[in-house]
C-alpha cells in the first residue's frame, strides 16, 4: 500500500488576501484557483521547490465558528513546518 499526505487545509478570511500573502511573501506557487459558486473557490498553493506533491488548500471561512479559528486552527499548537534553504530571507519577509 502506498500512502502520502496530498493536501492540508488552512481556513482564511479572504481568498485574494491569502493568495497574495502566500505567493508574494512566501513565494509559493498558485496551483489552482477555480470558482465553485459565487462564494466559494477551490484555491490550491504549493511551496516552491516542493517535489513531494503536498499542497495547501485555502478555504474561506463560511461560518462564525470557522472565522474564530483563523490563525488558531490547531488550538495554539504548531500546525506546519516549512523547510527552507534561505531561512533568514524567508523570515524577513
Amino acid at each position: 500500500m502506498s500512502q502520502r499526505l496530498a493536501m492540508v487545509t488552512i481556513v482564511v478570511n479572504d481568498y485574494d488576501e491569502a493568495i497574495h500573502y502566500y505567493t508574494n511573501k512566501l513565494q509559493f506557487k498558485l496551483i489552482e484557483d477555480s470558482l465553485i459558486n459565487e462564494n466559494k473557490r477551490w484555491v490550491v498553493i504549493s511551496p516552491t521547490g516542493d517535489n513531494s506533491g503536498t499542497n495547501i488548500l485555502l478555504a474561506k471561512a463560511s461560518t462564525e465558528d470557522q472565522s474564530h479559528s483563523i490563525g488558531n486552527q490547531t488550538g495554539g499548537r504548531v500546525f506546519l513546518f516549512l523547510h527552507t534553504s534561505i531561512f533568514w530571507q524567508d523570515y524577513e519577509l
